[in-house]
């Protein structure tokens, strides 16, 4: 109603009234960042080891610094709680709290200019990234040159070259080690398949062996003018790309090049023209009976699971049927908000096996091992009153539903106040309504 009421506002209002209406929320919107930021500080302050009283041990014994080396120290896992109120995973919360604790402790310059509205989040976390290698010292120094142009009047990426300037002049020899380091950092990678079926390969390494294979790379594409008369210069690129690295690749990429072994994992129904590659994205089933027709040197039709009948085993080990069936139900890390969607995860009995917890598609889910010690060691709490539909308690008493559209906050409620009845392995049904 509040959306509904603020739009017919907007409809009202003359040019000038929107642009002021606009500035408005943009301050408030920076002033919240800021309030997020502090509150982020208070957060590691309140989970400093010393603060805990003496018989609470949950991430004392692994308590490391919250942000550079030589800040305070927070425990292990107080990122997790704080990451999901703001909708981000621990890993976010984590470098959020560090940016707090290093602009407190190391960026005092841009700390009070944060708090005085003078400086931007954004900016003052930048510096605070940019200089955690730093020592204390020289991480002030940079604070002090870069204050007064951290309030947004610079371009981004202009103000990101002022602060990698700075951040080299304040150290030198880490400069210089970090470009020895990337003299070494050489690779061959290649990125994911995009929606239309098209991979790209980088190549890194020193520029005299790119430049030398680029020129072999030209002089081939020069040699393959009478036989593709009618390609563009890119084509015969590409074309002589793959006859330098797989000689026996056709010069016409429709006949397709030597088929190698390569698993790849489709996912298809019979009602969509639309076809899934695990780990890349969607594909048209069209495309898919040209990469089979084309490039597939074998392939392997599947079982389908009955996701709907639930499987389990009596032990503790997970085997691979039962393994697949618990990915297809949970494509993804099942911890709130959290973003890997890897099959290279831990398989969480989420009522450990030790207390009754069955071996089964309904008590099992995927969690990164980080996640996992967080829900082990932190006082989270984790049921799944249906396949696919997770409901988490963090220590404080808050709810999230995780199911395969996101995370959402819930508020649990009781039907009634008879006390529930858990089943002989402590699952009870909760009735939860989403948080406003």
């Amino acid at each position: 109603m509040a959306t509904r009421h603020r739009h017919h506002q907007l409809a009202d209002m003359s040019a000038d009234a929107v642009l002021s209406f606009a500035e408005q929320r943009h301050a408030a919107r920076l002033d919240a960042e800021r309030d997020i930021l502090e509150a982020a500080y208070q957060w590691a302050v309140l989970h400093s080891p010393d603060a805990l009283p003496a018989t609470d041990k949950r991430g004392r014994e692994r308590a490391k610094p919250a942000g550079a080396l030589g800040t305070p120290k927070i425990t292990e896992h107080a990122a997790a709680t704080f990451g999901a109120r703001i909708q981000t995973s621990p890993y976010g919360a984590k470098k959020l709290i560090a940016d707090a604790v290093d602009l407190v402790h190391r960026l005092p310059k841009l700390w009070a200019g944060v708090q005085a509205g003078q400086v931007r989040s954004t900016h003052a976390r930048h510096v605070a990234d940019a200089t955690r290698e730093l020592s204390a010292e020289e991480a002030a120094w940079v604070d002090g040159e870069v204050v007064e142009i951290a309030d947004g009047r610079l371009a981004w990426s202009r103000f990101e070259a002022v602060v990698e300037g700075k951040v080299a002049a304040a150290s030198p020899e880490l400069t210089k080690a970090k470009e020895e380091a990337a003299a070494k950092d050489t690779f061959i990678r290649r990125s994911r398949v995009d929606k239309h079926g098209i991979m790209t390969m980088t190549i890194r390494d020193h520029a005299a062996v790119i430049l030398g294979s680029e020129a072999g790379l030209d002089a081939t594409a020069d040699g393959l003018k009478d036989q593709m008369p009618d390609a563009t210069k890119t084509e015969r690129r590409l074309a002589a790309f793959a006859l330098l690295t797989n000689p026996e690749a056709h010069v016409d990429l429709t006949v397709g090049p030597v088929k190698p072994k390569v698993l790849i994992r489709l996912h298809c129904t019979p009602d969509s023209a639309i076809a899934r590659m695990e780990g890349h994205g969607p594909l048209t089933v069209q495309y898919v009976r040209h990469l089979v027709d084309h490039f597939a040197s074998q392939v392997k039709v599947q079982p389908v699971i009955n996701l709907n009948q639930g499987a389990s085993v009596d032990a503790y080990e997970i085997p691979h049927r039962l393994r697949e069936a618990v990915h297809l139900i949970h494509p993804g890390d099942t911890f709130p908000f959290a973003a890997n969607l890897s099959r290279q995860v831990d398989l969480d009995h989420q009522i450990p096996y030790a207390e009754g917890g069955p071996t089964s598609t309904d008590n099992l889910g995927p969690l990164t091992r980080t996640h996992h010690r967080i829900k082990t060691h932190a006082g989270w709490e984790v049921r799944q009153p249906f396949p696919g539909i997770v409901i988490w308690r963090d220590p404080h008493g808050a709810h999230y539903l995780v199911d395969q559209t996101g995370t959402r906050k819930v508020t649990a409620t009781r039907r009634d106040r008879t006390p529930p009845r858990p089943d002989r392995f402590g699952r009870v049904v909760i009735v939860c309504d989403l948080a406003a």
